[in-house]
C-alpha cells in the first residue's frame, strides 16, 4: 500500500535533490504511483530501497519525474517574432556577443533552435548558448543530438538541409550547431542562477510548479537578466503579476526586465 507520501518526498529530496513540494501534488503523486506500480515495490519505502540499489530504476525515476516534451521551433509564430523583432532589438541594445540561457532545455531542441535562429543575425562562431536541465539523461540525449522526424517538423527548410543529416529514421544535428551550446546540470529550485543574461528562454516547464515556486523562479529570472533583457516563456504559461516582478510585457510570451 502506498502511504506516507510526506516521508517519501523527504527521501526523494535526499536522494535526487529534487523537491517534490514544489510540484502540484495530485498530479505528481498520480504519475509517481503509476510508475511504482510497474515495479515490484508495494510501498514508498520499498521503492526508495530500489532507487538506492538499482541504477536503472533510479535513472528511470528521474527521467519520468522531469517533464520532457520538446520539439524544434515549437509554436512557430513565437519564433518568427523572435527572429523579426526580439533578436534585432537585443543586438541593438547589447551588440552581437549575447549571453543567452536556455533553462530546463530538455533534449536540446530549444537551444539548438536558438543557435539556428541567431545564425540569421550573428556569425555562427560568435554564438554561445548556455543550456541547463535537472535531468542528466536528457542532457546526454541533447549532446548526442539525434532527433525524430516529428521533432524537427517545424525547422525551416533551409536549416533542415544545412544542419541535419538523415540517419535511418532519425536526424542528426551538425557538429557546427552543437559546438555553440554548452550543456550543464541545473536545478531551477535549488542552484544559483547565471547572471548578466541578455535573454532567458524557459518554456512550458514552470506550469508544473506551485504558484510559490513559479514566483520564486520568475523573480530569479528577473535578477539574472540585464536591464532591457528578454524572458521568453511558453504558450501554456502566463505571468499575470509581471509588473510586480519588474517586467514589462513586450508581447504574450516575451517580457523585458525593467
Amino acid at each position: 500500500m502506498l502511504d506516507n507520501y510526506e516521508k517519501f518526498k523527504k527521501d526523494v529530496l535526499q536522494l535526487t535533490k529534487i523537491d517534490l513540494n514544489s510540484y502540484k501534488e495530485k498530479q505528481m503523486k498520480r504519475r509517481i504511483d503509476t510508475l511504482i506500480g510497474k515495479t515490484k515495490a508495494k510501498t514508498y519505502d520499498e521503492y526508495v530501497s530500489l532507487l538506492k540499489t538499482d541504477k536503472k530504476i533510479f535513472e528511470q525515476f528521474v527521467n519520468f519525474l522531469t517533464i520532457n516534451v520538446s520539439e524544434f521551433y515549437r509554436n512557430a509564430d513565437q519564433w518568427r517574432l523572435l527572429d523579426t523583432k526580439v533578436i534585432p532589438e537585443l543586438i541593438k541594445k547589447f551588440g552581437k556577443n549575447l549571453k543567452i540561457w536556455s533553462a530546463a532545455c530538455s533534449t536540446g531542441d530549444e537551444p539548438y533552435s536558438l543557435v539556428m535562429a541567431l545564425s540569421k543575425h550573428i556569425p555562427l562562431n560568435q554564438i554561445k548558448i548556455l543550456a541547463t536541465d535537472i535531468d542528466k539523461q536528457v542532457l546526454e540525449k541533447a549532446r548526442v543530438g539525434l532527433y525524430s522526424e516529428k521533432s524537427i517538423a517545424n525547422v525551416p527548410e533551409e536549416f533542415k538541409r544545412k544542419y541535419f543529416t538523415k540517419i535511418g529514421a532519425s536526424y542528426q544535428i551538425s557538429d557546427e550547431i552543437k559546438k555553440r551550446v554548452e550543456f550543464k546540470e541545473h536545478n531551477l529550485l535549488r542552484d544559483p542562477y547565471p547572471g548578466n543574461c541578455n535573454m532567458i528562454v524557459c518554456r512550458n516547464v514552470v506550469i508544473y510548479f506551485t504558484d510559490d515556486a513559479k514566483q520564486e523562479i520568475y523573480m530569479k529570472f528577473n535578477q539574472a537578466l540585464k536591464q532591457g533583457g528578454y524572458l521568453f516563456i511558453g504558450s501554456t504559461e502566463q505571468i499575470m503579476n509581471y509588473r510586480e516582478l519588474n517586467f514589462e510585457r513586450s508581447s504574450s510570451f516575451f517580457f523585458i526586465r525593467e
